[in-house]
């Protein structure tokens, strides 16, 4: 294209994370003379209406462009209808790149159906591995870069996995990580914890830790859901625990009768939180014990101690140089790191190269560069 052109790029996301990486982006592109058409398209995998709702309100993302209203499934099931529904978007838009973000399966399917379609692809936080197959979003990472004409990574780590996996160097850039730029930007309107648990009438005076957990390797099997949750239990007699508790996760609780014991301990069960209200309760932590992916950026942006309840993470970066530990799934693990964490504060860390707030700057400037100039 010329250098006078706007590029025209159509901006993916599908699920709940999705929505804190596009926001930066979304952001400088629509900005003045930014020199990129930006198209925004929510394919509707996340399908809880008011909780999507809140995320773009929050965020200050604009209302997508297209809802595809694809919603739930299995794995297969939902990537092809967001396939299906898809294509004939891209056909009626023809833009000159489709741009993916994360690992879900709207990263994959659209990616998919661009590359069918000869349109380049842009994948925003590439190079991200856990070496596990059995995470469904470790084949979509795969694929995903695979197919990629431009890779923007979060860390260094990243760019060793992609130039193993064959993918040219020049394809790639260090740019740092866009859901940091969303964590600094909306740090200052953070909702305090204090306002969270006055109106869940709970009293929490003297710190307190917070728990996510929605991975079926942690949720689908009695036993070993039945061992964190007897684990937070114990917990929550030393340290009081705060539980947003995922509607997979609630649903599991629920089917192997373990709720009980978890709302008459010192467990204060909530539902799923908005992005602002889950950055306060994160921000005003002790610690924090999850398995979730985005949890462990977050929480090393932060200085926040974190466990994280998994045998591997495709975010080493936050081990090495932030403040987590990977203690996977046994209670003894989980309670000796928690144990470690109160009586020494836990891993100081460090703040990563790049993650400074100014990600969606350098993706920018480097798409600008990469495609109006050749």
């Amino acid at each position: 294209m010329g250098a006078t052109d706007m590029l025209s790029i159509l901006c993916v996301v599908g699920a709940r994370p999705n929505f804190m990486k596009i926001a930066p982006l979304m952001r400088r592109f629509n900005s003045a003379n930014s020199g990129i058409s930006a198209t925004l398209l929510h394919t509707g995998q996340h399908y809880d209406e008011a909780m999507k709702q809140s995320f773009f309100d929050q965020l200050d993302i604009p209302t997508p462009d297209i809802d595809l209203g694809v919603g739930g499934g299995s794995h297969a099931v939902q990537t092809a209808e967001i396939m299906k529904r898809f294509e004939p978007v891209v056909d009626e838009i023809n833009p000159d790149i489709v741009l993916v973000v994360g690992d879900v399966n709207s990263t994959v399917a659209c990616a998919l159906v661009a590359a069918k379609k000869n349109i380049k692809i842009v994948h925003v936080e590439a190079g991200l591995r856990s070496f596990d197959r059995a995470m469904p979003e470790e084949i979509n990472r795969l694929i995903t870069d695979q197919l990629s004409d431009l890779l923007f990574t979060t860390e260094k780590d990243a760019v060793v996995n992609l130039n193993a996996e064959g993918i040219a160097s020049e394809k790639v850039h260090f740019v740092g990580n866009v859901m940091i730029d969303t964590l600094l930007n909306n740090l200052d309107r953070a909702v305090c914890s204090k306002t969270i648990f006055t109106a869940a009438s709970a009293t929490i005076t003297n710190g307190y830790g917070l728990v996510t957990l929605h991975r079926p390797s942690n949720v689908d099997e009695k036993s070993v859901l039945e061992g964190i949750v007897e684990t937070l239990v114990n917990i929550s007699e030393e340290l009081p625990l705060a539980f947003p508790v995922h509607p997979r996760t609630k649903s599991k609780l629920e089917e192997f009768n373990l709720l009980t014991s978890l709302s008459t301990s010192n467990v204060l069960l909530l539902p799923p939180m908005a992005y602002l209200d889950m950055l306060g309760l994160m921000r005003d932590a002790k610690v924090v014990l999850t398995d979730s992916g985005g949890l462990q950026e977050e929480t090393t942006a932060l200085g926040v101690a974190c466990i994280t309840l998994r045998e591997n993470t495709e975010r080493p970066i936050t081990i090495t140089e932030g403040t987590n530990v990977l203690v996977g799934s046994k209670p003894s693990a989980i309670y000796d790191a928690f144990r470690e964490i109160m009586d020494s504060g836990g891993k100081s860390g460090n703040i990563p190269k790049f993650w400074d707030g100014k990600a969606a700057e350098r993706i920018h400037q480097t798409l600008l560069t990469h495609f109006c100039e050749h």
